[in-house]
Formats: C-alpha cells, structure tokens, sequence
C-alpha cells in the first residue's frame, strides 16, 4: 500500500508542476503596452478548469504528503 502511496504522490507531483506551468501568467509585460493582452481574453473557461485540476492534484498531492509523514500507512 505504501508503493501505490509514493507512486500517487510523484505521478502527482510531476502533473502539478507541468499544470502550474501550463499557467498563464497573471502580469500583462511587455505585451500590455501594445494592447495585445486582449487578444486571449475569452479563455476564461479554459483557466477556470485548468484551476479546479490544479487545485484537485494538489489536494491529492496533501493528502499523500500527510499519509506517508504522519505513517498512518504502513
């Protein structure tokens, strides 16, 4: 039981940083300036759903973390 923990925690782990990359950034830069920044605007649905995942795996990636610290899994 304690494998499929660590396999769920690093399958986890690695899906949360390409999620958290696949992030776009919260900052205009440079590209605020000429106004293309409103270009994408209409992928507000795509951003809701890619948080609500984000948010999912990092709550499994918790809960792996507090399983195999606290050794309630043995």
């Amino acid at each position: 039981m304690i494998t499929f923990i660590w396999t769920t925690q690093i399958f986890a782990a690695i899906l949360l940083i390409v999620l958290i990359l696949l992030h776009s950034p919260k900052g205009d830069g440079i590209a605020g300036m000429g106004g293309a920044s409103h270009i994408f605007a209409s992928q507000k649905s795509a951003e809701k759903g890619l948080n609500k995942l984000t948010a999912i795996i990092a709550g499994i990636f918790v809960l792996c973390t507090f399983l195999i610290g606290y050794g309630i899994i043995k």
